[in-house]
């Protein structure tokens, strides 16, 4: 396999094993590895993002990791601006880029080009999002349909996310969400990239994220939340959206036990990797799906 001009991307859902992955496949072909999620870049939230450390880097380089304040607005935007730099540098090096992370929506953006939709003020969109919450998925899903039939079967009835989003854009714009993507365009060709999305056993994965989650606790995730509520973020900051933060709180503020919260964090982590492996069904067809058992098989190959 050719590998030289390739720029190759690693996802799967959260506790799937994909940051060491990528380390053994940077190892064998001179890669570099570059962040692409959307928590990791945080620098004051290492462990509830388990974000990797310098010495697990195993001496390759790693870029986009903790470096910004979670004080401060991150974009996907400002992710691909830079990503794409670090592209470019990393192949004038005659490396190979390698991004690995669990953020969807950063790959669609690096290889479909983002959608440069108007800023849609946030009154508008919790009007949208309340109808939601008060019709009900399906209803809401069905009145999406209504008003805007392009986005019919390009969207699954049970993705509360992107169907908000495409009622909003639509109501807002007048235009729909298809026809944005249609005028998007990518910096690189679908053949610059492999894409490898590590496909875990839900059974097995649910285990791996409970003995993560316990990891965490040990690793004195209590205290990085502590150093967090001191930086008083305000509440429209991405970065409290990290899981663990709000039920480390309750803990804190004594109306949750340390079994409570930990059921609480496990529960919202399963959760959260069963939205990736939706996303990833949906938006992620023509990614080569490996088991990771079959990890070790396909660096033999290369």
């Amino acid at each position: 396999m050719d590998l030289k001009s390739k720029i190759i991307l690693i996802s799967g859902p959260t506790a799937s094993g994909k940051s060491n992955f990528a380390i053994k496949l940077a190892k064998k072909i001179r890669g570099e590895i570059i962040n692409a999620d959307s928590m990791q870049v945080y620098k004051e939230l290492r462990i509830l993002t388990a974000r990797p450390i310098k010495k697990e880097y195993q001496k390759i380089k790693h870029h986009l990791y903790g470096f910004q304040s979670v004080k401060k607005k991150f974009s996907t935007g400002k992710w691909l601006k830079l990503v794409t730099e670090k592209i470019n540098i990393i192949k004038k090096r005659k490396n190979i880029p390698i991004l690995v992370g669990g953020t969807g929506l950063y790959f669609k953006a690096l290889t479909d080009g983002l959608v440069k939709i108007p800023n849609i003020p946030i009154k508008f969109r919790n009007k949208i999002r309340n109808l939601q919450k008060k019709l009900g998925q399906k209803k809401f899903y069905k009145q999406l349909i209504k008003l805007d039939p392009l986005i019919n079967e390009k969207i699954n009835p049970t993705d509360v996310q992107r169907s908000i989003r495409a009622y909003e854009v639509k109501s807002y714009t007048k235009k729909s969400l298809v026809d944005w993507f249609k005028n998007t365009k990518s910096k690189f060709t679908n053949d610059d990239f492999i894409k490898i999305y590590i496909d875990f056993p839900r059974q097995d994965l649910i285990d791996k994220i409970s003995t993560r989650v316990d990891q965490m606790l040990k690793q004195r995730a209590i205290t990085e939340v502590k150093k967090f509520l001191k930086l008083k973020v305000s509440k429209d900051k991405t970065s409290n959206k990290v899981i663990g933060i709000n039920e480390i709180k309750d803990f804190l503020n004594k109306k949750s036990d340390l079994n409570e919260i930990k059921e609480k964090i496990t529960t919202k982590t399963r959760q959260y990797a069963k939205r990736q492996s939706t996303w990833a069904r949906g938006q992620m067809m023509n990614w080569q799906k490996i088991n990771p058992k079959d990890l070790k098989k396909f660096l033999k190959k290369i």
